[in-house]
């Protein structure tokens, strides 16, 4: 992905950025706002914005700074990595938060950013940089989850444009997207090879979207059905039968968001400290420790885990070039990230006992009821994305170089 040059800009120069974000987001982030949720990023479901919310919305859309690195040209920020790492300094000083998000800017725009025609990229970049539209991922089908390429939904040619028949599941918001990016087959005869990569409005005929309860109590993720939908040429991303070449790099963009190193670094374990909950409920000892010793050493471990992680990926994000984006790494950091996540979900509702297994009702904390769906929710960390037995295969393939033999 094209994004904005690493700059050894003077000190000055940078001290000069630091003060013109500090004196904007006094002026345009109502502190009001400090602790609110992303509404684009929303994974239960999107949220109505208030007045306040869509100024702050808009005010960073202007800016480009929602998505601080992607060219200016396109609406984005046009900063230096340096300079986007000074935004997110001063957002959190003053407990702002990103208001543009989703898979639009998570997985969907750096694609575009590299594969896309100069048309498409004018078309559908600025609408994603100012948080105007939301997008949903049409990969996973009832055959082919893990083993992607065996995806049948089919896009037929019909001169300038393409009739796609098929079905797609676990589309994550594709009840409330706009538009769709989408893997279809082209042709049947090839497996990886004929796989081209597709946009469509959602609200073009022959679409219909179910959602799918969750054992969280949420239906973030629909089973999506196409039936003679009409999608032009000029939607078409590269050439055709490039679809699977494109869809893996989008997978590395994604899994890239979903480790945290993407926009969600420094939100993904967010929240109370565990000591703090642990000595609320489990109690402390003489010398003010959590009472119970082996939960204390399994809480200090998963700490050390948390912190060196995220080191790891202020490192790698450092490391990385101007125009280099995700590498095949991002398997590591992503199967990581899922087990740390998971494991502090699986703490907190060990640390609450009881009190952490509320659904609804009196008695129950709002956290600990909040937590308790995140916990069941979070039993897909390991599964979406790609599965962490994917991660593994990619892992030993790209990075350890070990070939299958037969």
């Amino acid at each position: 992905m094209a994004t904005a040059p690493e700059i050894d800009a003077p000190v000055h120069a940078l001290d000069e950025f630091r003060t013109q974000v500090r004196d904007w987001l006094a002026e345009h982030f109502p502190p009001s706002l400090k602790g609110r949720d992303n509404a684009m990023s929303a994974v239960e479901g999107p949220t109505d914005e208030d007045a306040e919310q869509r100024a702050w919305r808009e005010a960073m859309g202007a800016t480009g700074w929602g998505v601080p690195t992607w060219p200016k040209e396109y609406g984005g920020g046009g900063l230096s990595r340096t300079e986007a790492r000074i935004l997110q300094e001063e957002m959190n000083r003053v407990g702002a938060w990103n208001p543009i998000g989703g898979m639009g800017v998570m997985m969907f725009g750096p694609t575009l950013l590299e594969y896309g025609s100069e048309e498409q990229k004018r078309e559908h970049i600025p609408a994603i940089a100012r948080g105007e539209v939301r997008w949903c991922q049409g990969y996973s089908e009832p055959g082919a989850g893990s083993d992607l390429a065996s995806l049948q939904c089919f896009a037929e040619d019909h001169g300038d444009h393409y009739v796609v028949n098929g079905q797609k599941t676990w589309t994550s918001g594709g009840h409330w997207a706009d538009k769709c990016f989408m893997l279809v087959r082209t042709d049947k005869t090839k497996k990886h090879e004929g796989i081209t990569f597709l946009l469509c409005d959602m609200d073009t005929p022959g679409i219909e979207v179910k959602p799918i309860g969750l054992i969280s109590g949420s239906s973030p993720f629909c089973e999506t059905f196409f039936t003679d939908v009409k999608v032009p040429k000029a939607n078409r991303v590269g050439r055709e039968g490039e679809g699977w070449t494109i869809g893996k790099r989008l997978l590395q963009h994604e899994r890239n968001s979903l480790s945290g190193g993407g926009s969600s670094a420094g939100r993904m374990f967010a929240g109370t400290p565990l000591a703090q909950i642990a000595k609320k409920y489990v109690g402390v000892d003489a010398e003010g420790r959590i009472a119970d010793a082996d939960l204390r050493t399994r809480i200090a471990r998963h700490e050390m885990d948390m912190r060196s992680f995220m080191l790891t990926l202020r490192r790698s994000a450092l490391e990385a070039k101007s125009n280099q984006g995700p590498s095949a790494a991002t398997s590591i950091m992503k199967n990581v990230g899922a087990r740390i996540m998971q494991e502090r979900s699986e703490l907190l509702i060990e640390i609450r006992g009881m009190a952490g297994l509320g659904w609804e009702g009196e008695g129950f904390e709002e956290d600990a009821l909040k937590e308790v769906r995140h916990w069941l929710f979070g039993k897909a960390f390991s599964i979406y994305g790609g599965s962490t037995e994917i991660q593994n295969n990619v892992i030993a393939k790209r990075i350890l170089g070990m070939l299958d033999h037969q």
